[in-house]
């Protein structure tokens, strides 16, 4: 059994004329329905984090800044108000059930009523402990790993492929040893939030806590998938996870309109794979997955993340199957001047060759070897040994 935290309401946190536009998940639970993945997943409704919950992460300040919105329209210091994260309507709501989504998928695996847990809502992974930042008002992966470790976990991974920095959670856990936090995006010479590199490690008492593979713009399926073999399998083997969670923003792919990555639905379908198998294979499956960004609203992010509600359900979806003429409709109405997807696959085919060091390197296995060499003896391993 697979677990899916969604309802309708989840739709709320909706920032208005904005790239974060809610459609994307109307979209996203209409083509896993009309696809059949939606009859192999436990759909629970989601209930809002209460403040003791957010406290857990989040400022007492922060948070009643955060209810007095929209009310007061500047809010000096809280992030709030901005182009990036406007105020709206019922936020603190909205935030706090996105929140409580992700907490709840995360108690339901880490009680073993589930192996694997969805919210796809979530991933709002730029929201610091006192200020909002990115789209982001609640970090809610940040707040479900800040329940597992009240719950008695001691070492939580967190692995980010969302195509910017996941620097929210690495913020809030820097100095943690219990949580490992992994991020693969754009670098941040080229994208916000202008952080995530390879020298980012953890704080005092917390060495190789942090881990960033910062990518260079253009970087398709074949050097995504070399970096994250390169590096990813590695750590997470020598941390010894005891649960998984996953953020899987879709903005990785080659046409979402804020950033500069190549990657198509099968190479993100191809690191879902991969994330599940690590799992299995050390966490005894035991996997929370987020969404994350995704701002190419009906061609990239409802098959993306269709593709990702497959692989967590077990029910592995041909790339080749056709896109459902009822869900066309629904997309055309919705987004009636975009170019819609014929296919769950853009004929990319996942394959990537191995990361090997002693090569001439170009600018992605530059980036690999910084960061193999600035986190893999903080874990006791060797940088050149790709035998991790």
């Amino acid at each position: 059994m697979t677990v899916l935290i969604w309802s309708d309401g989840l739709r709320g946190y909706d920032l208005g004329e904005h790239p974060l536009d809610p459609v994307r998940l109307e979209l996203t639970m209409a083509l896993a329905d009309e696809l059949g993945v939606l009859r192999g997943l436990t759909v629970r409704a989601p209930r809002p984090a209460d403040e003791a919950t957010l406290r857990r992460v989040h400022s007492p300040e922060y948070l009643a800044a955060v209810r007095r919105a929209p009310d007061e329209l500047v809010f000096h210091g809280y992030g709030l108000g901005t182009a990036d994260t406007p105020c709206f309507d019922d936020m603190y709501a909205a935030s706090a059930l996105v929140a409580g989504a992700t907490t709840q998928a995360a108690e339901a695996v880490w009680s073993a009523e589930t192996k694997r847990a969805v919210s796809i809502a979530g991933g709002l992974h730029h929201a610091f402990a006192a200020s909002a930042a990115g789209f982001c008002v609640f970090n809610d992966p940040a707040v479900a790993i800040a329940r597992l470790l009240d719950l008695g976990a001691e070492r939580v991974a967190y692995v980010d492929i969302d195509v910017h920095h996941g620097d929210g959670v690495q913020s809030i856990f820097y100095d943690d040893p219990r949580v490992l936090t992994v991020s693969l995006h754009e670098t941040g010479y080229a994208l916000f939030p202008g952080t995530g590199f390879a020298a980012e490690t953890g704080g005092p008492g917390a060495e190789g806590s942090a881990v960033n593979v910062a990518l260079p713009p253009g970087t398709d399926d074949a050097a995504w998938l070399r970096a994250f073999h390169a590096v990813v399998p590695g750590v997470l083997r020598a941390f010894k996870p005891q649960i998984l969670i996953t953020q899987c923003g879709a903005d990785t792919h080659l046409l979402d309109p804020l950033a500069d990555l190549r990657l198509t639905v099968d190479g993100q379908r191809a690191a879902y794979v991969a994330l599940r198998g690590l799992a299995d294979e050390l966490c005894d499956g035991r996997w929370v997955a987020t969404g994350g960004g995704g701002y190419s609203l009906s061609s990239a992010v409802p098959r993306a993340w269709t593709h990702l509600l497959a692989v967590a359900s077990g029910q592995e979806l041909d790339p080749l199957t056709p896109i459902p003429a009822r869900w066309k409709k629904l997309a055309h109405q919705r987004r009636p001047h975009d170019d819609l997807p014929l296919r769950m696959t853009d004929d990319g085919t996942g394959r990537y060759t191995p990361w090997q060091p002693g090569l001439e390197p170009d600018s992605l296995d530059r980036a690999i070897m910084a960061t193999r060499r600035a986190v893999y003896p903080l874990h006791g391993l060797d940088p050149l040994d790709v035998r991790d």
